[in-house]
């Protein structure tokens, strides 16, 4: 589990307990018993999963007591803590749907095979005004098969979320995979989050055709990398599929170019600057994409001092914009942003972190050879697709020395890349 961003809270873990403990009346308007349970995912131990189960048990029904046992229950879930197995049960008969929802999706990371417990999940199909999504994904990952002919009453459900759960649990259950193209489709839903959770289905059914789709996907790289990755380790572990058959895919996402994608939404008339650099700070990728896109085609010119005034004002604490500014400067070739590019291929700030891997090929791209010495530092670092970004980068810049150093690398997808370095350097003696 990547927990990067976990310790945000400046608590121990006692007094992460003891705030946790504390009545909601007797704390201070400084204290939040949500954080606390936040924070608790930091401490693995039988002290901090009884704290969290004592909150779950806590049935005070004021609003913020709910949303504390909310988030108990999934901190449970990320601590995998099978000793609260039964007081997270009990929660699947809970009136608030956010709680019945964190319960089943923590059911889903503990892991059951008990069928009863799993037919107290399948029941909640019946129920009315329930995330059926999360519940159709838990049924399916334990591949529970009583609970087949109630997930596909959900096939043609007018939420297309839902729909896809469902589609990507019949076909996964049944083993007939004919209509996975439905799924595959809804990666241009007109929605963001469609959009992601449909890769997520695609994971799920590990449907491995979908690769090259979900490349093309506009939404952010991170959820494209984390798609193409764990179908990829399946793939490669169960023998169905070659790191040669994904290796186009996933490097044409790291390298993410904007007219790489299947962009779902367009401009009547071509704006104006000043417009589409507002466009790089939207949170849905797909329309960042878009005014990237429509910036190199049509502002080439000028986009370099636009950029420049943007990442001063604000995109240098806005990770988002950020990260197309970034990118922007290597499409352009623009090598006087080196000096911001070196700043943000080391910025370890934790919501930085893609910016890093997009620095990496925009050095590449601007054909900056003095950066390699800053580019072969990042290669100590444990981010994965960091690492394979600086591969890429120095590739293009004509420097292949590093391969030998990541033969034994601890991330199998950086091996992957080296053996198949190996591999296509020998073809060609």
């Amino acid at each position: 589990m990547d927990k990067r961003f976990f310790n945000l809270f400046n608590l121990t873990e006692e007094q992460a307990i003891a705030l946790l403990d504390t009545p909601q009346d007797q704390l201070s308007e400084d204290d939040s018993r949500y954080i606390a349970a936040s924070h608790l995912v930091n401490f693995p131990t039988e002290r901090s999963i009884n704290a969290l189960m004592r909150a779950v048990q806590q049935t005070d029904p004021s609003l913020d007591n709910r949303i504390v046992r909310r988030k108990s229950v999934e901190t449970l879930g990320r601590l995998q803590a099978k000793v609260a197995l039964g007081v997270i049960r009990d929660c699947l008969s809970d009136e608030d749907c956010y709680t019945v929802e964190n319960a089943v999706w923590a059911i889903g990371e503990i892991g059951t095979q008990d069928p009863d417990i799993l037919e107290d999940v399948a029941q909640l199909l019946d129920k009315p005004k329930q995330t059926y999504r999360v519940i159709i994904h838990t049924l399916t990952k334990f591949n529970y098969q009583p609970a087949l002919e109630r997930i596909r009453k959900f096939v043609d459900d007018t939420d297309p979320p839902t729909a896809s759960a469902a589609i990507a649990a019949v076909c996964r259950l049944t083993r007939d995979y004919s209509q996975m193209e439905k799924v595959v489709g809804m990666l241009q839903n007109p929605s963001v989050l469609g959009r992601r959770l449909s890769i997520q289905d695609l994971i799920d059914a590990r449907y491995y055709d979908a690769i090259p789709h979900i490349a093309r996907c506009p939404v952010s790289l991170v959820f494209r990398l984390r798609g193409i990755r764990m179908l990829a380790e399946a793939g490669i572990s169960s023998g169905a599929i070659n790191f040669a058959k994904i290796q186009p895919h996933l490097e044409q996402t790291l390298r993410d170019r904007p007219e790489d994608l299947n962009l779902v939404h367009k401009y009547s008339d071509i704006p104006d600057m000043a417009f589409l650099i507002r466009g790089l700070y939207e949170t849905d990728f797909g329309r960042c994409y878009l005014a990237a896109k429509t910036i190199l085609e049509h502002y080439a010119d000028v986009a370099p001092q636009a950029l420049f005034a943007t990442y001063d004002e604000e995109a240098k604490s806005d990770y988002g914009a950020h990260f197309h500014v970034v990118k922007l400067f290597g499409w352009l070739k623009h090598a006087p942003a080196y000096d911001l590019l070196i700043e943000a291929l080391h910025n370890k700030q934790p919501q930085f972190q893609k910016s890093r891997a997009a620095a990496a090929i925009a050095l590449g791209e601007i054909g900056a050879t003095s950066a390699i010495k800053e580019l072969k530092a990042c290669l100590e670092t444990n981010i994965w697709d960091l690492k394979y970004a600086v591969l890429m980068a120095l590739e293009k810049l004509g420097d292949t020395s590093s391969y030998e150093m990541l033969v034994n690398d601890r991330d199998w997808l950086i091996r992957e890349k080296v053996l198949y370095k190996r591999c296509s350097a020998t073809s060609q003696i």
